[in-house]
């Protein structure tokens, strides 16, 4: 089946560019899009996507409040940002906004397709201009030392620690299930259940303590 995709972003020619990119794939479906976060709260309330795309900087409400909004509302839809803006800043207010993937603009197409079967998938995807920064720069003194990470993890059971470092590599929820040899039902639980104990709103940050934890 298609993924099911909204589009955010006040730009009309940018929302354009970002659908005809969309349109050539034939496992993505384009159900919408967005001129500011209020339309697209609604819109994702409306269609039920399995992930919206959201620009940061848009009218009424911003992208990082509506990314909020979406999770707090309709949780199981996965938030991917897509912006011009790479400051380290907006990419921490992302992540704490709930959203399982980010993505410059200036990124390859094939990154945005990338992104959004990651994201539909249960998994979390940084664009590879942004991942190195976000754990070497801001895991530290963002989410606590190495030591402080390793003491989280120590309350996790050992497969515990294996999903962790699983998440920690970016893969989906499948790809855990493949990898443990168990059933994806059974690894959805495990993930929920170190996301609690660790503290952590996504898998992005959990991914985060996972490197810090030296588990990656």
């Amino acid at each position: 089946m298609s993924v099911r995709v909204l589009v955010a972003d006040d730009e009309a020619m940018i929302r354009a560019g970002i659908r005809a990119i969309l349109d050539n794939d034939d496992g993505i479906d384009v159900v919408g899009e967005a001129g500011d976060g209020v339309e697209a709260v609604e819109l994702v309330r409306r269609h039920r996507p399995e992930v919206v795309l959201l620009d940061i900087r848009m009218p009424r409400q911003d992208g990082l409040s509506a990314a909020a909004e979406i999770r707090r509302l309709v949780p199981e839809c996965g938030v991917l940002v897509l912006t011009t803006f790479g400051e380290d800043e907006y990419i921490v207010r992302a992540i704490a906004a709930g959203a399982a993937g980010f993505l410059l603009k200036s990124s390859d197409p094939r990154e945005l397709t990338a992104g959004i079967r990651a994201v539909a998938a249960g998994a979390a995807y940084l664009s590879p201009r942004v991942a190195h920064r976000v754990i070497t720069d801001l895991a530290g003194p963002r989410l606590g030392s190495g030591a402080a990470a390793r003491s989280k993890v120590d309350v996790l059971t050992d497969r515990e620690r294996e999903v962790l470092a699983l998440i920690g590599e970016g893969l989906s929820n499948a790809e855990i299930g493949r990898r443990l040899f168990l059933v994806e039902g059974t690894v959805k639980a495990y993930v929920s259940s170190v996301l609690s104990r660790l503290g952590v709103r996504n898998r992005v940050q959990a991914a985060i303590v996972a490197y810090e934890a030296g588990l990656v």
